[in-house]
């Protein structure tokens, strides 16, 4: 094929790939982690704090403070016992905390005014929800706005706290960036727990400005120390604003930090979208219950949190359990060894014992509309189920039995078979769930012991099933790599047992991948951090089950082995069958398009930095007349030469074990390393189309300026012109953010190279071009020219977020909001001298070398540009930015500067 004909192959097939991956990841949104969510309904009211004004903030011209109140419900007034305050994130909006704030007070009153009969019996009073309202700026791009809104909540909390008792503590809600001002405002002793929801913790969505970076840095040191209780709520797959492996804190009591996906949240058991997280009622009614117990000072905050925001990978903080007593045998129900303990719509008070073989390992309990231990579903029938371990006695008449501590006890879902689990648009009810009761019997002595269920209070509503069971789990050596060209079946034990367990040691367990299997019974897929995913019962031919991770994942170091899935199959003693397993390609293509597209930036503005080095190797070489290539020569050049080195070179440094921050953040894992050379070739091909673009944007403004183009253009610098630039930095330094100057400086090259002549255009490798200097001259310029406005096109996306803030701002609140950290002259003063100098120029100043550059050549610096886009801008692009400001400034300086400022002394009077 020649090698034209891949060219333009590749800049077509970049395309269709980029349209792949964004049908892909619309595929993710609705297959990967069905939403279950029930919409939440309120009648909302929001009263302004006008006394928390500028005598208490400098930010109260830009932000603001609310009350919120329930119309109807409860009086406008502030109760005076507990205050609540709500952070909203990134474009969020105050009203967002309605839908939490209306669950606290219909919890808290059965009708108007009127208290819950549950909540009579406790200590709680109602709740006072605070929001803070930011005018829904953009923070997740713009590091002095989040300080802007962390400076303006710190005061909001003092200003709430002071019309409230002495030592009284606030409790603050954040949703997504709103729980990173949130826990920014720690250290602090005026904050009794935060619960931040799809808030990304570890990694910033936006990664385009280094001050984010840096209060990252800070929060992560407090987070390690700060005794303040954090519960980190996660949305998994569902959610497309974040990816969920950032919500992850690290788990532990003291401090206490807490991670829940509302995959495993019992109760809720559904992927829950980014926006949807403050308004689906399965988390929203359990966070307002969370927040109205939290004010009880007599408990511990950290129990309050368990209890209310369970996932149920760890045992309740305080199991209930029967004491010890002594029964008269006849009393129990005794059943045969092996027998199963089957009871459906059980009445009254019974005792059943189940005798204790030798083999036993493990005793497996279900109870279905009641509870155990007080774990149950939100509204249980009156069943209590305990679990104790009997001996005979020595008289042979009594029955002597001891609590019996469980192993595992949560709440799993039931999923009706057939259905759709969760179901769209309902999930599930408050009623529903199934407690699990399971303990380990391997150090227990068996012989002559009995396993006592004992009802109590059952109204013939619900079920109980029971087994005492031989281990029942399976290893299985495959890998993902026997996945590649296909499928694999993996059998399982053929035993009925409740509960059995698939360990897959060697399957990579990654955010970046997707497995699909179909299952009949109840599939539970746990992952190291805190994640478990529930599968509902359905028929093998109907519906696809996918298996996803967020424990390990690109750009964070978990600190969790990347290799190794345990799934668990919970039946009321269902055989089981062989299951068939593969790699979900269109969902995992769908989680590395939503990964990686600040790498196809960085890696494109890296491609145009290699064809800069080629350009300018070719302008360096001395000869007379200047033989310089255009874009479309050096992009073939890259292509022809480069891009294969490239491309093994990714793949070769994506097998080395590195750091997250490094190339694409996959830590060395050899089945991903794939990646980076399918986004070189993207990033390459979408280069290509870039400068079609251009090319085309360029031609209607080459028509209208061939007509008025003037020949003759100079080298030198006018009084007007410094005094025009002069002003331009002076705006910057003063209220204009440097973003907003590279556009302009970007537009300035744009028409630059729309006024070169038609004929200038030409490729420099005639002979008639050749024998003409002047021409020479005009073609290496408009080689030039093109050259940089396709790098200064690529390095746009890297400014834009900025740029869309600081309009955004401005129409907010007016010029006199500060861009602290944007006025740096320097970022853009290199662009605007080299346009400058572009736009007056035809001559060959800047393609000469001098005297600085004997060893080493000015265009080595876009080598650097190159290395720094490739290996670390994926993770840190801003680094980008900088390293190609630092590059155009050497060139400007070597290149320009002595001949610009000699011949500009010339010019003077």
């Amino acid at each position: 094929m020649p090698r034209a004909h891949f060219t333009i192959l590749l800049c077509l097939g970049s395309l269709a790939a980029v349209l792949c991956f964004y049908i892909a990841t619309l595929r993710v949104q609705t297959s990967l982690s069905p939403q279950g969510c029930r919409m939440s309904w309120m009648s909302p009211s929001y009263i302004l704090q006008p006394e928390f004004n500028a005598s208490w903030t400098p930010l109260a011209h830009r932000y603001s403070l609310w009350l919120y109140r329930e119309v109807g419900w409860e009086s406008n007034q502030i109760h005076g016992h507990q205050p609540v305050l709500f952070i909203p994130g990134n474009a969020g909006s105050s009203h967002q905390v309605r839908s939490i704030a209306s669950s606290a007070v219909r919890q808290y009153y059965t009708s108007p005014h009127q208290v819950s009969p549950e909540i009579q019996a406790t200590s709680l009073r109602p709740i006072d929800m605070f929001t803070v309202d930011f005018n829904e700026d953009l923070s997740a791009f713009h590091g002095p706005t989040m300080e802007a809104q962390t400076r303006f909540t710190s005061d909001a909390v003092a200003y709430i706290l002071s019309r409230y008792p002495p030592n009284t503590k606030i409790i603050i809600l954040g949703h997504s960036m709103g729980g990173i001002v949130a826990t920014s405002l720690l250290p602090s002793a005026n904050i009794a727990a935060i619960i931040t929801m799809s808030t990304p913790h570890t990694l910033p969505p936006a990664r385009f400005d280094q001050r984010i970076d840096r209060i990252y840095d800070i929060n992560k040191a407090v987070l390690k120390n700060d005794p303040t209780p954090i519960m980190s709520l996660c949305g998994g797959a569902t959610d497309m604003m974040i990816p969920s492996e950032s919500c992850i804190l690290e788990d532990g009591d003291s401090p206490y930090r807490r991670t829940v996906f509302s995959s495993a949240l019992e109760g809720a058991w559904t992927g829950v979208g980014h926006r949807e997280m403050v308004w689906c009622h399965q988390v929203r009614w359990r966070v307002a219950r969370a927040a109205l117990e939290l004010q009880n000072a007599d408990v511990d905050r950290a129990t309050i949190l368990d209890r209310w925001l369970r996932d149920g990978t760890r045992l309740p903080p305080h199991i209930s359990l029967v004491t010890s007593s002594s029964v008269p045998m006849d009393q129990y129900r005794y059943l045969q060894e092996g027998e199963r303990l089957i009871l459906d719509k059980p009445n009254g008070n019974a005792v059943y014992l189940l005798p204790l073989s030798l083999d036993a390992s493990k005793f497996t309990l279900y109870v279905s509309k009641g509870s155990i231990s007080f774990v149950s579903p939100h509204k249980p029938l009156p069943l209590e189920v305990s679990v104790l371990l009997c001996n005979q006695a020595a008289d042979n008449v009594n029955t002597e039995c001891e609590p019996l501590a469980p192993s595992v006890l949560r709440l799993v879902p039931s999923p009706i078979p057939g259905k759709t689990f969760p179901i769209a648009g309902e999930g599930s009810d408050e009623s529903e769930g199934v407690v699990l009761f399971e303990v380990e019997l391997s150090s227990t002595r068996r012989q002559g012991r009995w396993i006592a269920v004992q009802l109590d209070r059952a109204e013939g509503v619900g079920w109980v099933v029971a087994h005492t069971a031989t281990e029942s789990t399976a290893t299985h050596p495959v890998s993902t790599t026997d996945m590649l060209s296909g499928g694999v079946t993996l059998e399982l034990p053929k035993n009925e047992n409740m509960h059995a367990v698939l360990q897959l040691p060697n399957l990579l367990n990654h955010a970046l991948l997707v497995y699909h299997t179909h299952l009949s019974p109840l599939l539970v897929h746990r992952s190291p951090r805190s994640e478990v995913h529930y599968f509902a019962l359905s028929d093998r031919h109907s519906n696809e089950i996918l298996l996803h991770t967020h424990s390990v994942g690109p750009f964070v170091d978990s600190g969790v082995p990347a290799h190794g899935i345990l799934l668990d199959f919970l039946s009321t003693g269902c055989p089981l069958e062989d299951i068939h397993l593969e790699i979900a390609w269109v969902q995992t293509l769908g989680r590395w398009a939503s990964r990686f597209f600040t790498s196809v930036v960085c890696w494109a503005i890296g491609v145009v930095s290699v064809m800069m080095f080629d350009f300018w190797g070719k302008s360096d070489s001395g000869d007379i007349p200047i033989i310089t290539p255009t874009v479309a020569q050096t992009f073939t050049l890259f292509v022809r030469q480069r891009l294969l080195l490239l491309s093994t070179a990714s793949f070769l440094i994506g097998c080395i074990p590195l750091s997250a921050n490094v190339l694409l953040g996959n830590q060395g894992i050899p089945l991903l390393a794939p990646i980076g050379p399918l986004l070189m070739l993207i990033s390459t091909g979408l280069v290509g189309c870039s400068f079609v673009l251009l090319s085309l944007l360029v031609w209607p403004f080459k028509l209208v300026s061939k007509r008025f183009h003037n020949k003759s253009r100079h080298e030198v610098i006018t009084g007007a012109t410094l005094i025009s630039m002069a002003l331009i930095l002076l705006a910057v330094f003063l209220f204009i953010p440097w973003q907003v100057a590279f556009l302009g400086c970007w537009t300035i090259q744009f028409m630059t190279c729309a006024s070169t002549p038609e004929q200038a255009a030409s490729e420099t490798s005639t002979s008639e071009t050749l024998r003409n200097s002047e021409t020479s001259s005009l073609n290496a310029n408009n080689n030039l020219n093109q050259h940089i406005l396709l790098f200064m096109t690529w390095l746009l996306p890297l400014a834009a977020p900025v740029l869309v803030v600081w309009v955004r701002t401005l129409l907010t609140a007016g010029l006199t909001t500060p861009f602290d950290g944007d006025h740096f002259v320097l970022n853009v003063a290199p662009f605007l001298a080299l346009v400058d100098f572009n736009s007056r120029t035809t001559g060959t100043t800047i393609f000469r070398r001098t005297r600085f550059e004997k060893t080493v050549s000015a265009r080595w610096v876009f080598l650097v540009v190159g290395g720094v886009a490739f290996l670390i801008g994926s993770r840190k692009a801003y680094m980008v930015f900088d390293t190609a400001r630092l590059s155009i400034a050497t060139l400007v300086a070597l290149r320009i500067g002595p001949s610009y400022w000699r011949r500009w002394s010339r010019s003077k009077p």
